[in-house]
């Protein structure tokens, strides 16, 4: 047996192990297996593409073989397979506590800490030599709670001065007119509590907007158990469902409910994230906790399942947290929230708005009355490629670099929150679990209007020039929410408060439109087979702007494999402004020479094919003449040959 790589588990700090778990308990375990085509997969991210449901699965789920071989030693200790999922990499195991012990190497204890008891195990989980490298995850043997709900109760009671109908935010936010979010379809992620369909209609009708249709999936035997206390879960159910629907009435909205466990967690993000049946093209989840809580193999799963959203077109937000740069952890360092600091999650800080004479008067960063803005570096992410002009600062408690935390924001002060209807009671909460489904309900008009998924903003986000107003920039206060002031200050462009700030919902959808992908309707080609053309590198979908007299490197791809490569670059500044192109080839290391310069002029597109001398191509562009900025876009294509880029 060998250690399965990420899966060390260690006590909660007090914690105290009471004695073994009970043997003949029966329990259910999630193993999540390697994805096929796990090359072409990477390759097909990196170039931004979507792909249907159907077309993932059959590319990129687990292969038969090894399902069976999952299934096959689970057998020989006596435990049935519950599920199989391929498309998901997902097989659910079911047997007693000693059998699905002995498979996996680890002994389960009852533990008793300041939340209460849980069943739990410490150290790694082992599998068969035969198996290390096909299982990547097992979750299930622990069942402690591993998340907590983003949001807050303004405080006093019946007072509604200056907090907001969640329909009036929109309007601050200038979402896009003529639009309701009609087509789409939001999934939400809830791990506990409920909704009353009282409460929804009767909300609606006083908002005076159309009641969306809220339909809920039970995921590992949870479902909709409101508890009728509107400070429980309830709360964070309602406030998601009320501004997803006040917002977005169009859209259709799937409540998936689930444990409050590493596995409800992983099930639940797979499951939306692969509902062929409702097929989600945004996804919010309020909730979360501090990145270094989690056990890395569980965040491994997550992110993965991330990735396949992005590759599916789904766009997934995630809130980032309401006690500021620590997270909530008191050992004197800083702590970005999981899953908002997941690289492929648009990350969702928090501001206080405040309104005057018909529109935004003031906007500053959450930090107030207890509760600020999650946000700060990552320690475990390091800073993906979108980010590489965000000027991400060093983290502030012992400078390490990484992911910024979080990308965008919106209200979230409870002093000028959301007033919402939950279990019969008008409260106004506010917290960054009111960003999350704000920005999902936007997405979804965005993509009603521009006819496609947005699917993974944060590639296209990070893009977009200041001048273009998608954005308000936040520049005052901090998330330092024991009010010392904290490393973490609002700043013009991004910062680890409000990322790269509020939405102005108008000029958004403008910008991202024209730069929205749609599924490929061509087959995935079979592994191995022949490739007669592959997408093997393109900028960003918003292009990349280069200021005038400068030179920017676009990237170095691998074109070995290929008989020969296709590269279209265009130009698409509005001020006349012309660039050039530069194609340099290598032989691994060793430079073979200049392969050529293609010269684009404004709202101009050149093509033109040619045969490999090399293996590497580098791609670099200068932006020629003063008229101004140029922006580019550039695609290459692989013809012919049968293994392609690696």
């Amino acid at each position: 047996m060998l250690p399965l790589s990420g899966s060390e588990r260690h006590l909660l700090p007090g914690a105290k192990v009471l004695g073994p778990a009970d043997p003949a308990e029966r329990i259910t375990v999630t193993v999540i297996v390697r994805r096929a085509n796990a090359d072409l997969h990477q390759q097909r991210l990196q170039a931004q593409q979507q792909l249907t449901r159907e077309q993932f699965a059959a590319a990129h789920g687990a292969s038969a073989a090894d399902l069976d071989a999952v299934a096959a030693y689970a057998r020989k200790y006596g435990i049935d397979v519950v599920e199989t999922l391929p498309a998901q990499r997902r097989i659910v195991l079911g047997g007693r506590i000693a059998d699905l012990s002995a498979a996996f190497g680890t002994s389960v204890v009852q533990v008793e800490h300041a939340g209460g008891r849980h069943r739990g195990r410490v150290g790694p989980l082992h599998v068969p030599e035969h198996l290390h490298g096909i299982i990547q995850t097992v979750a299930g043997f622990d069942d402690r709670p591993v998340v907590r709900p983003h949001f807050r109760k303004a405080a006093g009671v019946g007072t509604t001065n200056g907090t907001f109908a969640p329909t009036r935010i929109a309007e601050l936010y200038d979402f896009p007119a003529g639009t309701d979010g009609s087509g789409q379809t939001i999934g939400i992620l809830e791990f506990g509590g409920g909704y009353n369909d009282a409460d929804l209609d009767a909300y609606f009708a006083q908002l005076g907007v159309n009641r969306p249709q809220v339909t809920s999936v039970a995921i590992d035997g949870a479902g909709n158990q409101p508890t009728g206390d509107p400070t429980s879960p309830d709360g964070e159910v309602g406030l998601d469902i009320e501004v997803i629907g006040a917002v977005a009435p169009g859209a259709r909205q799937v409540v998936y409910f689930a444990p409050n466990t590493d596995q409800g967690f992983i099930d639940a993000v797979s499951s939306a994230v692969h509902d062929a049946a409702n097929t989600p093209s945004v996804i919010s989840i309020s909730w979360g906790a501090a990145e270094d809580e989690w056990v890395a193999a569980t965040r491994q799963a997550i992110d993965q399942a991330f990735e396949d959203a992005a590759l599916l077109g789904v766009s997934v937000f995630a809130a980032s947290g309401d006690s500021g740069s620590s997270d909530g952890v008191n050992d004197g360092l800083l702590h970005p929230d999981y899953p908002a600091a997941s690289p492929w999650v648009t990350g969702c800080g928090g501001t206080t708005l405040v309104s005057a004479n018909g529109g935004i008067a003031d906007e500053s960063t959450w930090n107030h009355g207890g509760g600020a803005t999650g946000g700060g570096v990552s320690r475990l992410y390091p800073a993906p490629d979108y980010q590489a002009t965000a000027a991400i600062p060093p983290a502030g408690d012992d400078g390490h670099a990484g992911r910024g935390v979080p990308d965008v924001a919106a209200n979230a002060d409870p002093a000028t929150g959301y007033q919402v209807l939950i279990d019969g009671q008008q409260l106004v909460y506010g917290g960054t679990s009111a960003v999350a489904p704000l920005w999902a309900g936007l997405t979804a008009r965005i993509n009603q209007m521009n006819g496609g998924n947005a699917g993974f903003l944060n590639t296209r986000i990070y893009a977009i020039p200041p001048a273009a107003g998608a954005f308000h920039d936040i520049v005052s206060g901090n998330n330092d929410a024991s009010g010392q002031g904290g490393p973490y200050q609002a700043q013009p462009g991004w910062d680890a408060c409000t990322g790269l700030g509020s939405p102005d919902g108008a000029k958004l959808a403008a910008s991202l439109a024209g730069v929205t992908p749609q599924p490929q309707p061509q087959p995935s080609p079979p592994p191995g087979g022949p490739k007669a053309t592959t997408l093997a590198f393109r900028t960003s979908p918003g292009g990349v702007t280069i200021m005038p007299g400068m030179s920017r490197d676009l990237g170095v791809i691998n074109v070995h494999g290929f008989e020969r490569i296709r590269v279209v670059a265009e130009e698409h500044a509005d001020n006349g402004a012309s660039a050039s192109i530069r194609l340099t080839m290598t032989e691994g290391t060793e430079p073979v020479g200049l392969l050529d310069v293609l010269p684009v002029a404004s709202h101009a597109q050149i093509t033109r094919v040619y045969e490999i001398p090399g293996t590497r191509l580098a791609i670099s562009a200068d932006a020629v003449g003063t008229a101004g900025a140029a922006t580019v876009n550039v695609w290459v294509y692989g013809l012919g040959g049968s293994s392609g880029p690696g």
